[in-house]
C-alpha cells in the first residue's frame, strides 16, 4: 500500500472527535428516555476528557436540555461542538460517515444506510452524512455517495488494508452466493487490500444480523479481541466457539496468527417486555477507543466479575490506554451497545470553529 492510497483507518489511530447523537423524545428512546441520558451523559463526560465531542441534536430544546445535564456532570463546554440536524435515531456508528484518508485529505464515505436491511425506517438517517457536510463540519474533505447498503458496524479495519466482517450481515443486505463481488466492493470503496469474512458468531437481541463490532475487533499489533462464552449450556456456546476456531485460523497479511484475546462472558440480562422477557445483546466486543483511552461497556451485575476482566483484557490488547468503564445497561434495551451509538472522526477531517 502507498502512501498516497486512501485507506480507512484503524480505530486506535489519532482522532479529531467522536460522533453522537443525542436521544430525545422523537427517537425509540423515548420510553426511557431520562435511563438512557444517563449513558448519554457518562459517555459524552469520558470522550471529552480525551478528545472533543460532537452532538448532533434534533432541535434547540434538545440541545438546551443535554446542554444542561453535561454541566451538571461538569463536562467543559469548550470541548462540545453542537450540530442541530435532524435523525431517526442515534446508532451512529451506522449511519455516520466512514473516512478514508491518504494523510492529505479526507474522504467521507457515505453509504446508504437501510435501517439494517429495512427492519426501521432510517430515511432521516440515510441523509444524515449530507446533513452534517452542508452544516460545515467537515471543511473541504470530499463526500462519496454509495449507493451500495453497508454499516459501520459491519466493518473493522486494521488501518493496513485489512478488513474483518461477518458474512451473514453483508449476505444479508447484498445476497447469498456473492462473496467475491461482496469482498471487491468493500476493498474497492474503503481502500482495503483484503478481506476477512467470519460465518460463526451472534448474539441473541441483536437486530443487525451479526455486526463484527459485537463480535470481534481488531486492534493494535496483530492482535483481535472478541467475544468468547464459557458457559455450555447457553444458546451462544457453539456458535461462538465456532467462531473462536475461524480467528485461530486467520492469518495475518504476511502469514502469521493473530494473537487472540477472549472476552468472559456477561450473565445473561432479561428484558420484561409486553410480548415476556427478551434477551438482550450484552457485548463486551463493543467498546470505543478514543485518544489516550478505551471506554468499556459496564453491565452492572454486582454478582458478576464479567465487567472487571473484561476491562482488564481489553487494556492488556490496548496498552498504554486508560481504561474507562461506561454503564451501557440502558443502551442494550435498544439492542446495542457503546461502539455503536459513536463515530470516530480521524484527526484532521474537521473544519476549524
Amino acid at each position: 500500500m502507498t502512501q498516497t492510497q486512501l485507506r480507512l483507518p484503524a480505530e486506535w489511530e489519532p482522532q479529531a472527535a467522536v460522533l453522537i447523537a443525542w436521544p430525545h423524545a422523537g427517537t425509540d428512546w423515548a420510553d426511557r428516555l431520562a435511563e438512557v441520558e444517563t449513558t448519554y451523559v457518562a459517555l459524552a463526560a469520558a470522550i471529552a476528557r480525551f478528545e472533543p465531542v460532537v452532538i448532533c441534536v434534533a432541535d434547540a430544546a434538545v440541545r438546551e436540555r443535554a446542554a444542561g445535564l453535561l454541566a451538571e456532570a461538569g463536562v467543559d463546554a469548550a470541548r462540545v461542538r453542537w450540530v442541530e440536524i435532524p435523525y431517526d435515531d442515534t446508532w451512529l456508528r451506522d449511519s455516520g460517515p466512514i473516512t478514508l484518508t491518504d494523510g492529505r485529505r479526507f474522504v467521507l464515505d457515505d453509504f446508504r444506510f437501510t435501517g439494517w436491511g429495512g427492519k426501521f425506517e432510517a430515511g432521516r438517517d440515510d441523509r444524515l452524512v449530507e446533513g452534517l457536510i452542508a452544516r460545515g463540519l467537515f471543511g473541504d474533505a470530499e463526500h462519496q455517495r454509495i449507493d451500495w447498503a453497508l454499516e459501520g458496524g459491519a466493518i473493522e479495519s486494521d488501518g493496513a488494508g485489512t478488513v474483518l466482517t461477518t458474512w451473514n450481515c453483508l449476505e444479508h443486505r447484498h445476497g447469498s452466493g456473492r462473496r467475491d463481488a461482496i469482498a471487491a466492493t468493500l476493498c474497492e470503496t474503503l481502500g482495503a487490500g483484503r478481506v476477512l469474512g467470519l460465518d460463526h458468531g451472534y448474539l441473541e437481541g441483536d437486530d443487525t444480523d451479526a455486526h463484527i463490532d459485537t463480535l470481534a475487533r481488531l486492534a493494535p499489533d496483530d492482535a483481535i479481541v472478541y467475544q468468547a462464552c464459557d458457559d455450555a449450556e447457553d444458546s451462544h456456546y457453539a456458535p461462538l466457539a465456532r467462531m473462536a476456531d475461524e480467528l485461530v485460523a486467520l492469518r495475518t497479511a504476511d502469514g502469521r496468527p493473530y494473537r487472540l484475546h477472549a472476552l468472559p462472558w456477561a450473565r445473561p440480562i432479561l428484558d420484561a417486555g409486553p410480548d415476556g422477557e427478551r434477551r438482550l445483546a450484552a457485548s463486551y466486543a463493543n467498546y470505543l477507543i478514543v485518544n489516550g483511552a478505551v471506554l468499556v461497556p459496564a453491565y452492572g451485575d454486582p454478582a458478576d466479575a464479567a465487567d472487571a476482566a473484561a476491562a482488564a483484557i481489553i487494556g492488556a490488547a490496548h496498552p498504554g490506554r486508560t481504561i474507562v468503564p461506561i454503564p451501557c445497561r440502558p443502551l442494550i434495551w435498544q439492542n446495542g451497545s457503546l461502539h455503536c451509538v459513536t463515530m470516530q472522526l480521524p484527526a484532521g477531517v474537521l473544519a476549524q470553529r
